[in-house]
């Protein structure tokens, strides 16, 4: 949000990955009037007052056996990767509930793609829920034959697609 406010940008498409749907919902919420459209890519979707672990309770065992220290560490962060990598979360970026409260915010343009893994149902998917909540605020939905992490696997496609969603 800072970024945004000190250097005065305005008409912006924000995009949320995975846990970036909290931060783009966040930022969407006390500076609405500097977004143009949100994107949420595989993403939470939250309502007032969740976090990630109450927005969806099937996945917070397996957020949260990854704990160690106060900080989630999924198997992939590896020490010993060379930058750009990912690092550990704290655990609190996964417990602390979301306040919304800014009207405006809800009046956005919204587009919700749901990564689909190949030969699975978008049922099946962990994010599945985010997309029919999208759904219901009749949010533009669309769905992507890929992993959770389009933007390794199959980056090419995913910016012809955000292209064609700004």
């Amino acid at each position: 949000m800072n970024t945004i406010v000190f250097e005065k940008l305005t008409d912006i498409v924000l995009v949320g990955h995975s846990y970036g749907g909290m931060v783009i919902t966040g930022v969407a919420d006390r500076i609405p009037e500097r977004i143009r459209k949100l994107i949420y890519l595989d993403a939470f979707l939250p309502n007032d007052g969740e976090s990630v672990f109450t927005a969806n309770p099937g996945s917070s065992e397996w957020l949260k056996s990854m704990e160690k220290d106060g900080m989630i560490i999924p198997p992939w962060v590896k020490p010993e990767q060379p930058l750009p990598k990912d690092v550990p979360q704290s655990v609190k970026t996964f417990s602390e509930v979301i306040s919304l409260k800014n009207a405006k915010a809800k009046q956005l343009p919204a587009v919700y793609i749901l990564t689909v893994d190949e030969g699975k149902k978008p049922h099946e998917d962990t994010f599945y829920l985010f997309a029919e909540r999208a759904k219901k605020r009749n949010w533009k939905s669309v769905e992507m034959t890929a992993d959770h992490n389009p933007q390794w696997s199959k980056p090419e496609e995913l910016v012809t697609l955000l292209e064609s969603n700004k």
